[in-house]
């Protein structure tokens, strides 16, 4: 903005289906999406880059004395197979799962990456951000959620995952299990302001 006082940038929310089709409708010139992979007609048929790699934290709240977890056991929790905390170590009580909502790609990375087929519980609660995961997840001493490492802090404790944690480095060295790309995707080859911003992130 301080080198392109002309150019207005404009962010909006919503998640990754809506960034994919405000660009489709040409409502917006970038859209950002964090999936694993993108749809196939966007791969064909429109411009898209990696700016970025996120990482998804598994959070419980912290007085939750379990600290790591193996993967086999975050799908058994996730999925519904495994619904009290004694089973796993933990103090005894109910395990209350949060997710997010259909249409978030945190969610489906989340499927992809952990679930890899197995169905989500159907006991799960729903919220429509990572910002409301991580408040459900900090006033419930029973729950656990996932959200991007970008949202986690001191009210959630992220978990250390198959002995490894959830740091920047992890996910940079890609040792992490659960990392997914951030994209920018545009219908056609960027060009002019749009074109100099992304070089602009990737500078």
């Amino acid at each position: 903005s301080e080198q392109h006082p002309d150019v207005r940038i404009n962010v909006q929310g919503g998640g990754s289906v809506v960034g994919i089709q405000a660009v489709r409708d040409g409502a917006a010139d970038i859209g950002m999406a964090d999936l694993v992979a993108l749809p196939e007609d966007v791969r064909a048929n429109m411009f898209y880059t990696i700016v970025a790699r996120d990482g998804i934290a598994i959070i419980v709240h912290p007085a939750n004395p379990i600290r790591a977890l193996s993967l086999q056991q975050a799908r058994q929790i996730f999925s519904g197979a495994v619904r009290d905390w004694r089973e796993i170590g933990g103090t005894p009580g109910p395990i209350s799962v949060v997710s997010c909502e259909e249409g978030s790609g945190t969610r489906k990375s989340f499927d992809q990456l952990l679930l890899q087929g197995t169905r989500l519980s159907e006991k799960a609660l729903f919220q429509d951000s990572n910002g409301t995961i991580r408040e459900s997840v900090a006033r419930n001493p029973n729950a656990i959620g996932y959200i991007s490492i970008g949202f986690v802090d001191r009210t959630v404790k992220p978990l250390i995952l198959d002995g490894v944690a959830p740091t920047s480095d992890r996910i940079r060295d890609g040792s992490y299990p659960l990392v997914r790309p951030i994209f920018f995707i545009a219908r056609t080859a960027p060009a002019g302001a749009v074109r100099e911003f992304i070089d602009f992130v990737l500078s």
